[in-house]
């Protein structure tokens, strides 16, 4: 078995190595493919946009993100998977040849385990949600035609170059092997299959997402505690990152396995909070909220309000202060988007077309 998974790295290796030497000129392109597949901006860019356009798109969007990452991060736990930058210096593999040479960047050193990985999950159930909701609203209930199939073609073909260029890139930085890209885009294709089916998604009560917030971070923490009571320590990635990684100032917090859980538990809460809101259902719910010009107000101002809200960090020095505050500022994102900025808009646009009258 180690043997066989020996093999499998070093496949992996040379697989980076050779995207290194042979694609020098693609730095600056694969190291932006994965800042923007990064699932920060699913939250903060695509969620605000098709929620204002279609809203159980928004919806669905956030929960196949949201639960998608929280199995990636039970998977990572189960399955113990290496990443290339702290394995090809940490395995004697290659003890009786020459170690080839791997160059690591500052997007390189996530501190989790790599299989599989999330990049390329939280891109492939994030855009099949996206590909299969616009398909499904181009068709409506009439007979393809055409021009359907013309449309059905040029979305697929796009997904499947926007995540074969995910996979390139994050095998590129370093940061993954590729047989943890393959699983990671095949489990987010399942989880974003998964909801698909699931309705109760758009009309859940603020109880039910207060319960479901807690049986996530219940069964996660649970899951290391066990493990941790058994001897299993499911941080031992951080020693290697910290380890192998060429600057300390690479590995960052908010990669540990712990910061994406609160980010990704407040992103569901926070939502909760604003669908159920008196704010949203005077709002978008209004006679204001059916007319396109409003919507586009509030994508507009929702990006703009958000892109300045991620400029805020939460300081880093004590991690369980860290973990509270990103968990609050996730909270706050969908919160905004959903609810406090249409109600602004609306009280605004109201109040000037009453004026007007």
């Amino acid at each position: 078995m180690e043997e066989g998974m020996n093999t499998l790295h070093d496949f992996g290796i040379r697989s980076t190595h050779y995207l290194q030497v042979n694609y020098q000129d693609s730095e600056d392109w694969f190291v932006l493919v994965s800042r923007i597949a990064d699932l920060r901006n699913a939250f903060y860019v695509l969620f605000p946009i098709w929620f204002h356009l279609q809203e159980i798109v928004g919806i669905k969007l956030l929960w196949v993100a949201v639960v998608g990452d929280w199995f990636n991060l039970v998977f990572k736990w189960i399955l113990f998977g290496q990443r290339p930058y702290w394995w090809v210096l940490d395995t004697d593999y290659y003890r009786n040849t020459s170690v080839p040479m791997i160059k690591q960047f500052p997007v390189t050193c996530e501190t989790g385990p790599g299989s599989p990985s999330g990049h390329a999950m939280g891109t492939a159930g994030v855009y099949y949600v996206i590909v299969t909701s616009t398909l499904a609203i181009f068709r409506g209930k009439k007979k393809p035609t055409f021009g359907f199939r013309y449309l059905n073609v040029i979305l697929w073909l796009g997904y499947w170059a926007v995540q074969l260029n995910v996979c390139l890139s994050r095998i590129y930085l370093a940061a993954h092997f590729p047989h943890q890209v393959v699983a990671g885009v095949l489990s987010g294709i399942a989880v974003a299959e998964a909801f698909s089916h699931i309705q109760g998604i758009y009309n859940t009560s603020l109880r039910k997402y207060f319960i479901i917030t807690f049986f996530l971070f219940g069964f996660a923490l649970g899951f290391y505690l066990l493990l941790k009571g058994l001897g299993v320590d499911l941080l031992w990635t951080l020693e290697k990152a910290k380890r192998w990684c060429e600057r300390p100032e690479w590995v960052l917090i908010d990669t540990t396995p712990f910061a994406s859980l609160f980010k990704n538990l407040g992103t569901l809460l926070g939502l909760g909070l604003a669908l159920n809101s008196s704010m949203y259902q005077d709002s978008c719910k209004g006679r204001l909220g059916r007319r396109l010009p409003f919507r586009l107000s509030c994508i507009g101002a929702s990006l703009v309000l958000l892109h300045l809200f991620d400029s805020l960090k939460p300081p880093s020095q004590i991690e369980l202060i860290f973990y509270v505050l990103s968990f609050c500022k996730s909270a706050t994102v969908p919160f905004a988007s959903v609810s406090l900025i249409p109600y602004c808009l609306s009280r605004i646009l109201g109040g000037s077309h009453k004026k007007s009258l």
